[in-house]
């Protein structure tokens, strides 16, 4: 597949396959997994992307000035603190780079600050935008103050220009952090979210909620995940990790009970309302620590017979292992954005009495070194 090499590629740091043709790159990741479990399973082919550009469905900018005083949005280098000004990027929806260019263009027509971390003063800090499937776009402006001069024209504009934008909303951050979204917000435009529709179920979007960010790859993720918890409508199963329910949701439609828990507040309001706009009535949604939570499971000996997981890229911490083990579930179906925790968190859950039966890498992230993998583990009969 042949493409034109991004122009920053050299210094934005968020592609790292540059140059590789999509095969080729697909080919390393698959290299990759089977290096890591050599000895322990025979990895499955990769599932490729058949649209490896504009897949992004999140992107998340920040605010500076140029030489001549004009405001450009962009990325930071990698470990650094210079703003690459971004234009274009060909992994990101395009109409997501559109509402971007428009905020640009409208910040430096009502002359509206750029914050300056240093001093602690100024207006504009990042810009967050999500898309979903069904074409319902989100922008939330992340402030270093609490009120943004020309607020009006500036939305009024926006929206004009944007009409695909269902919400706006203004997101106040004024720490001294490398976090995007501070603790405050307020809805300017809209509802305050955004609807995707996936595998049949609706789903709500909030600012800060987890959501996968591959539109196309992810209902081949999720049916890989549900083929592999080989559910026969009678089991118990957990859901962790679960951020706004969309896997305990959509297995809820094969099982007897779920039980999703995620210390994400927000994600958890979405969770349960993503349940009831589905009609879901045995599935329910816990605001918790997962090993927290699963530690309390164990002490109360409730009975699991499938756990699923995903977890964030530093994988599980060992007391959600350890209670994990001591609940016994016959199947774990481990979705996993990180190879190496997966590799060291599935270590443990063999020498724990599971054998791994299968190994699916996703390909989530094109240009990216990053790769989403399904793993399916099995309770041997011996423990």
């Amino acid at each position: 597949m042949e493409y034109q090499k991004c122009s920053v590629s050299d210094i934005c740091g968020g592609c790292d396959y540059q140059g590789l043709s999509y095969d080729k790159q697909c080919q390393k990741k698959q290299e990759r997994i089977e290096k890591l479990f050599r000895n322990i399973i025979k990895v499955q082919p990769i599932i490729k992307s058949e649209h490896p550009f504009a897949y992004r469905n999140k992107v998340q900018v920040s605010f500076g000035k140029d030489e001549k005083g004009k405001i450009i949005v962009g990325n930071y280098a990698k470990d650094s603190h210079f703003l690459v000004p971004i234009n274009d990027c060909m992994i990101c929806d395009e109409k997501i780079l559109e509402i971007i260019r428009s905020f640009r263009t409208l910040l430096n027509k009502y002359h509206i600050s750029v914050y300056d971390e240093k001093a602690g003063k100024g207006c504009m800090r990042h810009l967050l935008i999500r898309s979903s499937s069904i074409g319902e776009y989100m922008a939330v402006m992340v402030t270093g103050s609490p009120r943004i001069n020309h607020e009006k024209e500036l939305l009024s504009d926006i929206r004009k220009y944007n009409p695909e934008l269902k919400t706006v909303i203004h997101n106040i951050n004024n720490r001294f952090t490398s976090m995007i979204l501070g603790e405050k917000s307020r809805t300017l435009y809209g509802k305050g979210y955004i609807n995707d529709e996936l595998l049949g179920c609706t789903f709500r979007i909030s600012p800060s909620s987890f959501y996968q960010i591959n539109r196309f790859q992810t209902e081949k993720l999720y049916a890989k995940a549900i083929e592999y918890a080989g559910l026969k409508g009678n089991e118990k199963l957990i859901d962790a990790y679960c951020g706004t329910g969309t896997i305990g949701i959509l297995m809820s439609r094969h099982v007897k009970e779920v039980i999703g828990v995620e210390v994400n507040e927000d994600a958890v309001k979405d969770a349960i309302i993503n349940k009831s706009n589905n009609g879901i009535k045995n599935i329910n949604f816990v605001c918790d620590d997962a090993g927290r939570f699963m530690k309390k499971l164990a002490y109360d000996k409730e009975k699991i017979d499938v756990a699923v997981m995903d977890p964030p890229r530093s994988g599980a911490s060992r007391e959600f292992l350890k209670s994990l083990c001591m609940l016994r579930p016959e199947r774990i179906v481990y979705i996993s954005c990180g190879p190496d925790t997966l590799r060291r968190d599935v270590s443990y859950l063999l020498k724990e009495g599971y054998s791994l039966k299968k190994l699916q890498p996703v390909d989530m992230f094109p240009f990216s070194e990053h790769i989403e993998n399904v793993a399916l583990l099995v309770r041997r009969q011996d423990t």
